[in-house]
């Protein structure tokens, strides 16, 4: 690579990074129970500082009750870059009716036809994100 040429990563700081997650509504929810990884594909929003999502009871719902350290990554493409966003947070279903009722009026709906009662906030403690610049690998 040349000196002129910019890297092919860059990092982005927290507020690029939020505006990616943002714009996106895909994930993957990364929780450990018993010292073993799961990975559950999500639909979520990002919303006044938070991710939301919603589930029903089952594994996903049960491993958030028994580790409440969660990572969510998403990412996305274009023909001329791609980028990475990971959050890591606690997770914690929303219990105070007030709290759902305020969920209920977000734009947050279920992508499968399935019903999902639970609201779950992820609250972040760490974002972060890179851009990577798309093209052939360079030769020597």
């Amino acid at each position: 690579m040349s000196v002129e040429q910019e890297d092919p990563v860059v990092v982005l700081d927290g507020a690029q990074s939020w505006d990616l997650l943002s714009g996106s509504e895909l994930g993957r929810l990364a929780v450990s129970v018993g010292d073993q990884p799961e990975i559950f594909p999500i639909n979520y929003l990002a919303h006044d500082g938070r991710v939301l999502f919603r589930t029903a009871q089952g594994s996903k719902l049960v491993s958030l009750t028994i580790n409440r350290h969660v990572a969510l990554e998403t990412d996305g493409y274009t023909a001329d870059e791609a980028w990475s966003v990971i959050v890591k947070g606690t997770a914690r279903s929303l219990e105070r009716e007030i709290d759902i009722e305020a969920a209920k009026k977000l734009p947050l709906h279920s992508w499968i036809p399935t019903i999902k009662y639970v609201f779950v906030e992820i609250t972040p403690e760490q974002i972060t994100g890179r851009r990577f610049t798309r093209g052939p690998e360079p030769w020597r």
